[in-house]
């Protein structure tokens, strides 16, 4: 008995199962084969466009938002830094000594 049957019939036995032959995790599934276009979708007639899918306006529409709500509030935002912190500290202690 070799070393790969002798295993198969331990973990076979293990949980329970003795069904030999094609297993749900290797099963062919359901979606059809490639066919050589983008997303499977071959495209539409000359001159005819493509149909929207129900989803791509709202995906679109929240991308572009998302995208210049972080750019406006990425480049808006306080600058919190320490080296500022301390430049602005530095400044205040030589307009001080100068007063003086």
């Amino acid at each position: 008995m070799s070393f790969s049957s002798t295993l198969r019939h331990r973990l076979f036995s293990r949980f329970g199962s003795t069904h030999v032959g094609p297993s749900r995790w290797k099963s062919p599934g359901h979606q059809e084969k490639p066919n050589g276009y983008l997303f499977n979708r071959t495209p539409p007639p000359p001159g005819q466009p493509r149909n929207w899918e129900d989803w791509e306006l709202p995906c679109y529409i929240t991308s572009f938002l998302t995208v210049v709500i972080l750019g406006v509030g990425l480049n808006a935002k306080p600058d919190l830094t320490i080296e500022t912190w301390a430049h602005q500290k530095a400044l205040e202690r030589l307009e001080m000594e100068k007063s003086e």
